[in-house]
């Protein structure tokens, strides 16, 4: 059996998921626990069971579907990623990881090839963090990081609860979180950034992954009239919330390197152009693939603010998030990825990902590793992302071979 991937059937899986949900521009909104997530899950469990592979969902509402192997005692090998998307995402971001998983059971099945282990496809609950935060959730639950009834407790952005959610679209499984523990996980993923493509590479072995630091920031100052109100008397909750964004914008950059930071969203009241503002919300971003830089980051942000609050005579409060430190990959795992990649005459090199994935998580409970494919103009979160087809259908067979090998081990 060759690691040749059926690109039509790929594309054809990855159009029909993308066209629930679909928005203009060949985008897709697809909220996890949504209805449009449910028709997208109802979809992969019915490609699932095409395949004749036992599913199983959880209690956080993870998705598994097994194609035995000859050692029923064997752990499994775990591919996948997750189908929930951004409110303007793209048709690629975590659903190339699911629907190339499948396609490689539909090969193994086609070509009926026995392996010693099951190979597993899994798709993860809520991996945006955009209803419900933190991000991954459903890989965090699996691996133990984060207790269950916490997780159903989560309150949406929609004032929507997680369990709640989970159980009217019909996915809060019976199988206990955490019950199936991978020989080794593989995430196929498409790059999110500009790299493979500007240097003209075909496949990412991602080496590394970096922390990521969410907070919440609400500023308190005063309203009153943007016009007799003199500079110097003022209690403004918008300007602190400008200044925030501006001072991590340049902490950034200061910083260098891996260092990145963003303001995502900011919210003001009353938001009238001639009021000055009581009171500001935002979110601040910031991601290190080293964990003492990142944590010099935030306390550098604690710092600004503690002063903004005494220069400003405002109250401001942060509320963490989201907080994981960044992770190092298997060694091993990203080297079988480098080796494969050299028998398929591809082109290769080390990454790191600035994004957070599912693997993240996994890497906590077993040896994981993820392969990258080139995103045009790095673009991601967005209705105009774009992997060229002959990009899908290396990646999947580099998939392929590395699950095939994992598999037999």
């Amino acid at each position: 059996m060759s690691s040749e991937i059926d690109l039509q059937a790929l594309t054809a899986r990855l159009d029909t998921l993308a066209a629930i949900g679909a928005i203009e521009h060949g985008g897709v909104c697809r909220l996890a626990l949504s209805d449009a997530d449910k028709l997208g899950r109802d979809q992969l469990v019915q490609w699932m069971h095409e395949l004749g592979l036992t599913v199983e969902i959880d209690r956080i509402g993870n998705i598994f579907g097994t194609r035995p192997g000859s050692d029923a005692d064997a752990a499994p090998v775990m591919t996948g990623s997750h189908i929930d998307t951004v409110a303007t995402g793209g048709r690629y971001d975590g659903s190339y990881g699911v629907m190339a998983g499948l396609e490689v059971l539909r090969l193994l099945n086609l070509h009926g090839v026995q392996t010693k282990r099951a190979i597993t496809v899994a798709a993860f609950t809520n991996e945006e963090g955009v209803r419900y935060m933190p991000d991954m959730t459903g890989s965090l639950v699996h691996a133990g990081g984060l207790p269950l009834e916490e997780a159903l407790a989560t309150v949406g952005t929609d004032g929507s609860v997680l369990g709640d959610e989970l159980q009217r679209i019909g996915y809060a499984g019976a199988l206990p979180v955490g019950r199936i523990v991978p020989h080794a996980y593989i995430e196929l993923h498409i790059e999110q950034g500009p790299v493979l493509e500007t240097e003209g590479i075909q496949i990412g072995a991602v080496q590394d992954l970096q922390g990521i630091s969410w907070q919440r920031i609400e500023i308190t100052g005063q309203s009153n009239h943007a016009g007799t109100t003199p500079m110097r008397m003022r209690r403004d909750a918008g300007y602190c919330a400008a200044a925030i964004a501006v001072f991590v914008r340049d902490l950034a950059k200061r910083f260098g390197g891996g260092q990145v930071a963003t303001v995502g969203s900011i919210e003001l009241h009353p938001n009238l152009i001639n009021v000055i503002a009581s009171r500001a919300r935002l979110t601040v971003d910031l991601r290190n693939a080293r964990e003492p830089m990142l944590r010099r980051a935030e306390g550098e942000l604690a710092q600004y603010i503690a002063r903004l609050v005494h220069e400003e005579s405002v109250r401001i409060e942060s509320t963490p998030l989201a907080r994981f430190e960044p992770v190092r990959f298997d060694p091993r795992l990203v080297r079988l990825i480098e080796v494969i990649a050299a028998e398929q005459r591809l082109t290769y090199m080390h990454m790191s990902s600035g994004a957070g994935h599912d693997a993240q998580m996994m890497a906590r409970i077993c040896p994981s590793a993820m392969i990258f494919v080139p995103s045009h103009q790095g673009l991601s979160h967005n209705p105009h992302e774009h992997t060229e087809p002959a990009d899908l259908a290396r990646g999947a067979g580099v998939l392929l071979e590395v699950l095939r090998r994992l598999a037999d081990e």
